[in-house]
C-alpha cells in the first residue's frame, strides 16, 4: 500500500485538473469518462463535481459507484453580501445541499462571490478591481453564512467557506475577520493552500491559526515566479490563471512538509483534494497528480 493511502485523512483530486473552472477554455474538449477513469487509475476514491458532470443523480451515481469514487463536494457560489438577494440565495442554497445529500456528499465548498470581478454578475466588463465589503456587506454575509450552515447540518452536511483568490474574502485578515463573525458551529473553513499564497497568507500559519475551524482541504501549490510576473503586471485572478500560477503540490514554491506534518501531528481525518488549476494541455492532469502523490508519500515516509 502506498504510503499517502495509509494516511489517516483522505486523498482525493478536483475535476478542476482536467476541466477549468474559471478559465472555460482549459480543457474544455476532455470529455467527463476520461476524467473519471483516470481518478479511478490514480487510485484514489474522492472528487468534487465538475461542469463536465452529469447532474441527473441516477446516472451521476452509476458512473461514480461503478469506479470506485464517491462525490465529496460540490462549489456553490452565493451573493449573501446582498440582503436584496438573500432569501433566493438561500433557497438555491438548500437545493444544492439536496442534491449533495443525495449523493452522498460532506461539505458545500461555499464562497461569496459579492464584489468579485469575475463571479458577481453585477459587476461590469470595465471595472479592474475586487470592491471590499463595507460593514453593512459583512453583516448580510455572516447572517447568510449561519443560515446556509443551518441548512447544511439539516441536510447532514457542512458548509465550508472557500476563502478564494479574486473575492471579497481571500486576504488573512479577511479570513480572519469571516471566522470571527460566523457561528463555529455552522460555518466551518475550506482550507486552500494554494488560495493562502496568493491571498497573502502564509500556509502554515493559516493552517494553525484556524485549524480548528478547518472541515475540508484543497492541496494546492504556486509558481511563485509566475505570481510575482503577474503582480508585477496587475492580472486580475483569472489572468493570473492563464499564466499558470497554479499548479499541483510538489511543483510549486510551498513546501508541504510541515503542512503534512501538522495536519498529521493533530489527527485530521477529513478529505484533501489535489488541486491544479492550469492549463492541461501544457500539465498533463494524469501525470502531474501521479507526480503530487509520490511527492506526498517522500513527505509521510520522512516522517
Amino acid at each position: 500500500m502506498a504510503a499517502w493511502n495509509a494516511l489517516p485523512f483522505k486523498i482525493g483530486i478536483h475535476p478542476i485538473n482536467w476541466v477549468g473552472e474559471d478559465v472555460k477554455e482549459h480543457g474544455e474538449h476532455t470529455p467527463f469518462e476520461q476524467i473519471v477513469d483516470d481518478i479511478r487509475s490514480l487510485g484514489l476514491t474522492g472528487t468534487e463535481m465538475g461542469r463536465k458532470f452529469p447532474t441527473d443523480p441516477a446516472v451521476l451515481k452509476k458512473e461514480l459507484s461503478s469506479r470506485g469514487i464517491r462525490l465529496v463536494s460540490w462549489w456553490k457560489s452565493v451573493l449573501f453580501s446582498d440582503p436584496s438577494r438573500l432569501e433566493d440565495e438561500l433557497r438555491a442554497y438548500r437545493n444544492h445541499a439536496a442534491f449533495l445529500r443525495d449523493m452522498g456528499g460532506e461539505t458545500i465548498s461555499t464562497c461569496e462571490v459579492g464584489g468579485s470581478l469575475h463571479f458577481d454578475p453585477r459587476r461590469t466588463p470595465n471595472e479592474k478591481e475586487v470592491a471590499r465589503l463595507d460593514e453593512a456587506g459583512w453583516r448580510s454575509l455572516a447572517d447568510g453564512l449561519n443560515r446556509a450552515g443551518e441548512i447544511a447540518r439539516e441536510y447532514g452536511l457542512k458548509l465550508a467557506y472557500h476563502h478564494h483568490g479574486g473575492t471579497v474574502v481571500e486576504r488573512p485578515e479577511e479570513i480572519d475577520r469571516l471566522m470571527e463573525l460566523t457561528d463555529p458551529s455552522l460555518v466551518h473553513l475550506l482550507y486552500d493552500t494554494g488560495h493562502a499564497l496568493y491571498g497573502g497568507a502564509d500556509p502554515l500559519d493559516l493552517l494553525r491559526r484556524h485549524y480548528g475551524r478547518i472541515a475540508y482541504i484543497h492541496l494546492k501549490d504556486v509558481r511563485r515566479s509566475v505570481l510575482e510576473e503577474a503582480r508585477a503586471e496587475k492580472a486580475d485572478f483569472v489572468a493570473c490563471i492563464r499564466k499558470g500560477v497554479f499548479t499541483v503540490p510538489g511543483d510549486g514554491c510551498i513546501d508541504f512538509g510541515p503542512i503534512v506534518a501538522e495536519l498529521l501531528a493533530r489527527n485530521y481525518e477529513g478529505w484533501a483534494m489535489l488541486e491544479g488549476e492550469q492549463d492541461p494541455a501544457l500539465h498533463p492532469p494524469l501525470a502531474y497528480a501521479a507526480n503530487a502523490l509520490r511527492y506526498i508519500e517522500s513527505l509521510v515516509a520522512a516522517k
